[in-house]
């Protein structure tokens, strides 16, 4: 397992990270805790959560389980957005009082004191940016949190925190069926030294074996042509989540893992990398779409 600097800050991440997003932690939490102990074994050092996951289950699960080794693991998790009362929903609430109030939940729920990356669960460009910024700063000062940043695709959003923020980290969706961010927004953080973390990188798996439909501007016929020119190198994992850490501003592809099957599966990919070449191949395959929003 590889490991990559985050940003500028002092936090090396595993180029795999674990999202946790996908564990049946309500279902079964005792198999959830072994498959994250597991993955640590395995080399994975960085594990991402939220407080909206499981109504804040999510988290208490994934400290419980990490706690054992907490100082050699980075943890993240996200704020902003709040469950309605009933359970039926939440909205989004990216206020300074709010995230003061989020972390000491959080960190409450992950049974630690300090969170290695704190991330807004969200952004837009209408949100109180600096008074965002004001909150995280607090909390890095208070030894609460060790480094912050986003969870967004908008480039309108992401200019502003790079020009006005100290974040290390944005967290997005980029993948071979979705290279938006390439117009613009990957090229400007790597500008600026600030680390990307990949969301969606197997294309809700049908970059790999799920059943392909149109997806954001492709056709059915070119998901299902690109699923098999991935699988046509002999290891779609591997040059799926290779295509992502091939731009020099990606630090980690965070892969959603429910089971010990898929943890070995995709340990066992990256242990056996495509060639550049076939990479290249992939890159040329399709034809990179932009955004028509949020510009």
């Amino acid at each position: 397992m590889k490991y990559h600097k985050l940003g500028t800050s002092k936090l090396e991440v595993s180029e795999i990270s674990f999202g946790c997003m996908s564990l049946e932690v309500e279902k079964d939490p005792e198999s959830a805790s072994s498959l994250l102990r597991e993955a640590y074994q395995k080399g994975i050092n960085f594990f991402d959560t939220a407080d909206l996951y499981n109504h804040g289950l999510n988290e208490e699960v994934v400290g419980k389980a990490l706690k054992p080794f907490r100082d050699e693991v980075i943890i993240s998790t996200k704020v902003g957005n709040v469950w309605n009362e009933d359970g039926s929903g939440w909205e989004w609430n990216p206020t300074k009082e709010y995230i003061l109030r989020g972390v000491n939940e959080s960190l409450r729920r992950l049974q630690t004191e300090y969170i290695d990356l704190y991330m807004l669960h969200g952004g837009t460009i209408d949100d109180p940016i600096d008074e965002i910024i004001e909150a995280f700063e607090r909390l890095k000062h208070q030894g609460k949190i060790r480094a912050y940043g986003i969870s967004s695709i908008r480039p309108n959003t992401i200019r502003e925190y790079v020009n006005r923020s100290d974040i290390d980290c944005v967290m997005m969706q980029y993948s071979l069926l979705d290279r938006r961010p390439e117009e613009e927004s990957l090229n400007l953080l790597a500008e600026n030294n600030i680390s990307v973390i990949t969301r969606g990188t197997l294309g809700k798996g049908m970059i790999i074996d799920k059943p392909a439909r149109d997806y954001l501007g492709y056709s059915t016929e070119e998901v299902e042509e690109l699923q098999t020119a991935t699988n046509k190198t002999g290891n779609p994992v591997s040059a799926a989540v290779q295509f992502v850490l091939d731009h020099p501003a990606v630090a980690s592809a965070v892969l959603g893992i429910r089971t010990k099957n898929q943890l070995q599966q995709i340990t066992d990919a990256m242990n056996s990398p495509v060639s550049q070449d076939k990479l290249d191949k992939l890159r040329n395959f399709l034809s990179p779409k932009k955004y028509d929003q949020h510009r």
